[in-house]
Order: C-alpha cells, then sequence, then structure tokens
C-alpha cells in the first residue's frame, strides 16, 4: 500500500509538468490551429537562460523570474516575426517552421552552453515521500490554471484573446486588435512552458533534455483535448500516473509504450479528448 501511495504522489507532482507543457501546446493551438514543435526549445532557453542567471547572482528566484520573462518575450517574438507571416500562407508551413525553430534552438543552446551536462538546483529540496519540490510542482500549476481561467473568464483582455482565437473576423469588426492578442497568447503560452522547463529540467540539463518530456507533454493535451485547457491539466495528470504506474510495477522500459495505450485507449472513447467538444462539420 504504501508502495501504492508512494507512486500516486510521485505521478501527480510529473503529472504537474506535463500538465504545463500540455497547457501551453493547447493555448497556443486553440489560437492558431498549430502544433507548436518549438515548445520544448523554448523552454529549453529559458532554462538555460535560468542557469546563466544562478551562476551569477546565486539566487535560484532570480533566475526562475528571468526564465519565465524570457518564455513570455521568445514566444511573443516567435509569433509576430517567424510564424504569423507564414500562417497565412498555409498552417501546414507554419508547423514545419516549429519544428525547424525546434532544431535551430536545440543546435544554437548547445553552442553557447555546451552539449555536456550543466546542474540546475530544485526549487525546494527533493527527500521525501512527497518533498517541498513535488509540492512546488503541484501547486505552481494549479495556480497557473486557476489564473488562466480567471484571466480567460473574468478580465477584459481574456474576453478579446478568446475572441480573437474562435471568432477573429468578428472580433475585428468589433475593434479586437486580433494579431495582438495572437501574439499575447503565445507570450503567455511560452512562459507556461518555461515553467514546465523549470519543474522538469532539474536536475541535470543538457541541449536534449526536454524531448521526453514534450512526448508526454503532447501526449497529455491530445488526451485532454487539444480545444479545452483544463482537459490539458486532466491529461497531465492521468499521464504521470500512468507512467508512474508502469514504471513502478511493470519498469521503466514500459513507460513510452503505456503513454501510447492511454493514447489510443481514451482517443478509441473519446475521439476529441476527454473534455473536447465534438464538432460537427459540413459535407
Amino acid at each position: 500500500m504504501n508502495h501504492f501511495i508512494n507512486l500516486t504522489l510521485s505521478g501527480l507532482a510529473s503529472g504537474a509538468t506535463y500538465a504545463a507543457l500540455a497547457l501551453s501546446l493547447v493555448i497556443i493551438y486553440q489560437a492558431t490551429r498549430l502544433v507548436n514543435f518549438a515548445q520544448p526549445a523554448l523552454a529549453l532557453l529559458s532554462v538555460y537562460t535560468a542557469y546563466t542567471v544562478v551562476q551569477v547572482t546565486g539566487s535560484y528566484w532570480i533566475g526562475f523570474a528571468s526564465a519565465l520573462t524570457v518564455g513570455l518575450v521568445a514566444g511573443a517574438v516567435v509569433e509576430r516575426v517567424i510564424i504569423r507571416p507564414i500562417a497565412r500562407v498555409s498552417e501546414l508551413n507554419g508547423i514545419i517552421v516549429t519544428l525547424g525553430l525546434l532544431l535551430i534552438i536545440q543546435g544554437g543552446v548547445g553552442m553557447v552552453w555546451g552539449n555536456e551536462q550543466h546542474g540546475l538546483q530544485y526549487a525546494f529540496s527533493y527527500v521525501g515521500r512527497f518533498s517541498p519540490a513535488d509540492a512546488f510542482a503541484l501547486g505552481s500549476v494549479a495556480a497557473v490554471a486557476l489564473l488562466l481561467f480567471a484571466l480567460y473568464r473574468y478580465t477584459p483582455l481574456g474576453l478579446r484573446m478568446r475572441a480573437a482565437a474562435f471568432r477573429p473576423e468578428a472580433a475585428r469588426l468589433s475593434g479586437v486588435k486580433v494579431g495582438l492578442m495572437l501574439t499575447a497568447g503565445w507570450g503567455i503560452a511560452s512562459a507556461i512552458g518555461a515553467l514546465a522547463g523549470m519543474l522538469a529540467g532539474p536536475p541535470f540539463l543538457s541541449p536534449n533534455v526536454f524531448d521526453v518530456v514534450f512526448v508526454f507533454g503532447i501526449t497529455a493535451a491530445v488526451v485532454g483535448g487539444l480545444d479545452n485547457p483544463f482537459g490539458a491539466v486532466i491529461g497531465g495528470m492521468l499521464i504521470g500516473l500512468g507512467l508512474t504506474y508502469v514504471s513502478g510495477y511493470a519498469g521503466p522500459e514500459l513507460a513510452t509504450l503505456a503513454a501510447l495505450a492511454i493514447v489510443v485507449l481514451v482517443l478509441s472513447v473519446r475521439p476529441d479528448g476527454i473534455l473536447s467538444r465534438p464538432t460537427a462539420r459540413k459535407v
């Protein structure tokens, strides 16, 4: 029983990381109908920036704030300068460009910081059944989800962002600056992706450290529903728990296969994801 409890607590903590990355993917997909394959690269850039700041200042929290700031700015710049002109021509072109950005940023990080591993501390101690670091991961992702809900539901900015994502032409006629709202959405999503990076990166950083995390993050987004931010959070928790149970009882080598099995099982019952509403298509 103790083993099951330990696995459950560990699964919730790792699921929080997958949920944060899935949430960043869903926000961008809602706004532009693009799956942003560059998201782990933007998170990587943010976390390496945090590593440098921590080395210079000796303060984890200054590095943490710098990671979120870099994520916010990098996401906004990528959308405004690179994605927007290309996505106007074709959504497929935009997806291919994000794949290219993933490779370019990973290569650039390796050139600047080197391909060897670098040590990055956790925010809190990582010792015990449910460590302070685990509690911080769960608490920070829960806080982000609640803040995002409040932003979309109760603020004029959130209303404009939703209008720009779902009814861009009507939003333009109502005076909403759709381009600015899309840029804001990319910035917020990339900041959340940077948070996921700060949770998943320690204790050792390398240019490819987020590859597996991204696979599980996009799996969580698909399971929860690419159109529903809270579905992404639930999907992340399900993936985290499922992978931890499989690793704990059957062996870690089966974790990736388990993620695929979860996707197949969920989508066979709910093709649009757990919380997404089925959409009718005219023929």
